[in-house]
């Protein structure tokens, strides 16, 4: 008989049984859901990632815009070129292979290891650039291994081919791998390891515009990596190609002009702002980073104590001299100060308890009565510590600013600087001190905190002499950059931009005339004159360091100081400007000489367009010992007379007759007795019977 209590504890509850019919249905609609996933919503994913077992793609990368100069003269080309890049994934043995690997491609084992660990972080299937640039021993070794290194792979591509002996390199600037601090910049978020971009100059401002856009090819391959057959390719875009506003003919007269001296040179033309030519030096191969650069030559490059990578014409930044009187002449001009201010210099003057020198004090000599015309033309130092102190550090510091010192011009470059313009607020702000009044003086004269670059200076006193307008520089033409790229641009590089600074017509041409006379035979820079150029400018020589403490740190000499010139063409409204900064070079006079070869330069190309051609000019070489009583060539005529040639410069009475026939005149403030006075010269013949000088036609240095 079976018992009925034992029967109901072996039949399962209802609810029991309702529990595991849910639990069983939940898990046949998660297996179907996910099969629905797999085969249905994912099958185009996974139809790819099956496609990718057999389908490679190889990346084709777009060449890069070529650099011409503005006549449309190839400056920057490319060439063809192979790389071996490495694809972790395909590798059987990765590590067992480093050794034949580096063998076959001239590399230590070290470096590629290096390598590998630089992309880390990468995924196995991107391939990693190991070796640019390789030889046809080299590819022929990759070819002949395929089967052993199915890693090893290679890719056509164009390398930059740049000017040889570094021409125009801080300017143009040269392209290398993308690193990982510029991955992390907003404007790299598109680039990828191992991209080759812009890392300076134009090249990197314009890295948008010349890089170009990619392409790919898709091969079919075996399961040893082997090509078997091309399904498709993706064309790439090269990059645009850019004119610059240099010009090929101005460029190479400044680079022979400096030569191997260490500083810059910078020509615009000032009606437009367009940079005609820019050499710093010391200066570097860019043909050595576009392939990819040795540790060792890196370390050299960025360790050199003379920073042959810092483009001196934007980013030095230094005292400016005597240039600095001219923006000093102009504030003093139109405050009304500097018109009737007179100074009687003799070698240095005394200002808050301390005796300024004047530069001319070293010769033992002194200007004595002083203008605003020759304290221009002779750069007498007390006339502009006077005009300084009557200024104001204050005024002097507005007018500065007027004319885009302490802050940045905008050229289109990569890394410029703002330079230094010195005021009581800039002292206290940074040095949190007081401006002392003798501090003034020193700012006078472009000595003391100030600071200015090369393409500052070239811009003020070319906008001074352009009647206050000043230009944005800039390195390539406008209509260059795509409409829709402008406004970033103008964002990227901004600074003081076109402005105007209002000039008296007076003023201006008391200022224009003066620097004018800097290169006659009475101004600091007569030997740079240029027969029939119309060349105006300043000289200016900026200690490096003061004798004193070149004395107390242990040097065996005194510093020599850097040697400025800014010189324009013609004296108002002028065609080209030129500043030349030669570090160390002493004197502003001999700066004024390697202008002078740029200017003429520019002149004598201007006069071929135009089929007006002169005589060459003659004139001493740079470098070579000037003698002053050296006589000038005599004629036939001369010689048989056994005469001779000389020079006089004197002062008399402004009113005195011109007794003497082709004499040169130039203004005097009054003499003490308060007559009115002018600077007299002339070259006279001489004859061993004359009792008196026969006049002749004056002949300027």
């Amino acid at each position: 008989m079976t018992n009925p209590a034992r029967h109901s504890e072996e039949k399962v509850p209802a609810i029991k049984l309702a529990v595991f019919q849910y639990l069983i249905a939940l898990v046949l609609v998660i297996l179907i859901s996910g099969l629905w996933r797999l085969q249905v919503l994912g099958a185009q994913n996974y139809r790819a990632l099956a496609q990718a077992n057999r389908v490679r793609k190889v990346p084709i990368l777009a060449p890069r815009g070529k650099i011409y100069d503005r006549e449309g003269r190839l400056i920057v080309d490319n060439y063809p070129s192979v790389t071996c890049f490495l694809v972790p994934e395909q590798a059987r043995y990765l590590q067992a292979d480093l050794p034949l690997i580096a063998s076959g491609l001239h590399m230590d084992v070290e470096q590629i290891q290096s390598t590998l660990r630089h992309y880390r972080h990468t995924p196995n299937y991107q391939p990693i650039p190991l070796k640019s640039d390789i030889t046809p021993d080299e590819l022929a070794f990759i070819a002949a291994h395929g089967n052993e290194l199915p890693e090893l792979e290679t890719i056509d591509e164009q390398r930059r081919l740049y000017p040889s002996n570094g021409f125009a390199a801080h300017l143009i600037g040269y392209v290398g791998e993308v690193s990982e601090e510029m991955l992390d910049d907003p404007r790299y978020a598109f680039y990828q390891p191992g991209d080759v971009v812009g890392r300076s100059g134009v090249e990197e401002a314009y890295d948008p515009i010349l890089r170009g856009q990619d392409g790919s090819r898709d091969i079919v391959v075996d399961s040893h990596g082997r090509e078997l057959g091309v399904l498709g390719t993706e064309v790439p875009t090269p990059g645009t190609s850019l004119k610059l506003t240099i010009d090929l003919d101005i460029q190479e007269a400044a680079e022979k002009a400096l030569g191997q001296r260490n500083g810059a040179i910078v020509a615009i033309d000032p009606r437009t702002g367009e940079v005609l030519a820019m050499v710093s030096r010391p200066t570097f191969d860019p043909n050595d980073f576009a392939i990819r650069i040795h540790r060792d030559e890196w370390n050299k490059l960025i360790n050199d104590p003379e920073h042959p990578l810092l483009n001196k014409a934007i980013q030095a930044q230094l005292a400016p001299g005597s240039t600095f009187k001219i923006i000093e002449a102009v504030a003093g001009l139109q405050e009304g100060i500097a018109q009737n201010l007179i100074v009687d210099c003799h070698g240095g003057e005394n200002f808050y308890g301390r005796f300024f020198k004047c530069w001319i004090s070293a010769r033992h000599q002194s200007h004595g009565i002083t203008n605003i015309t020759k304290g221009i033309f002779q750069s007498c130092d007390v006339y502009f510590y006077t005009l300084a102190e009557k200024l104001g550090i204050d005024k002097i510091a507005e007018w500065a600013h007027k004319f885009g010192l302490g802050e940045k011009t905008g050229i289109d470059l990569p890394d410029e600087v703002a330079g230094i313009m010195p005021s009581p607020e800039w002292k206290m702000r940074n040095y949190h001190q007081k401006w002392f009044a003798g501090e003034t003086i020193s700012v006078g004269i472009g000595q003391g905190a100030i600071a200015a670059t090369p393409i500052q200076l070239v811009r003020a006193i070319a906008g001074i002499a352009s009647d206050g307008a000043l230009k944005r520089p800039h390195v390539v033409f406008p209509d260059e950059v795509p409409a829709s790229l402008r406004e970033y641009y103008q964002e990227q590089f901004p600074g003081s931009g076109n402005k105007t600074v209002p000039i008296s017509y007076a003023n201006w041409v008391t200022v224009t005339d003066a620097m004018s006379q800097v290169l006659s035979f009475a101004g600091t820079a007569g030997f740079a004159h240029l027969n029939g150029v119309d060349v105006a400018g300043k000289t200016g020589s900026a200690q490096t360091m003061s004798n004193a403490l070149a004395q107390k740190l242990g040097h065996a000499h005194t510093m020599d100081d850097n040697a400025w010139f800014v010189g324009v063409s013609p004296r108002r409204n002028p065609e080209i400007a030129v500043c030349i900064l030669w570090e160390k070079g002493a004197e502003g006079y001999l700066s004024a000489r390697l202008a002078a070869q740029v200017i003429e330069a520019y002149v004598d190309k201007q006069r071929r367009l135009g089929n007006n051609l002169r005589p060459p000019v003659q004139k001493r070489a740079v470098g070579t010992p000037h003698t002053p009583n050296a006589p000038a060539p005599r004629t036939t005529a001369a010689r048989a007379q056994k005469t001779m040639e000389m020079a006089g410069v004197w002062n008399a009475p402004a009113d005195s007759p011109a007794a003497i026939a082709g004499q040169r005149a130039f203004p005097l403030p009054p003499a003490p007795d308060g007559q009115p006075q002018v600077l007299r010269g002339a070259r006279f013949l001489l004859t061993p019977s004359a009792a008196s000088t026969t006049p002749h036609a004056v002949q300027q240095r």
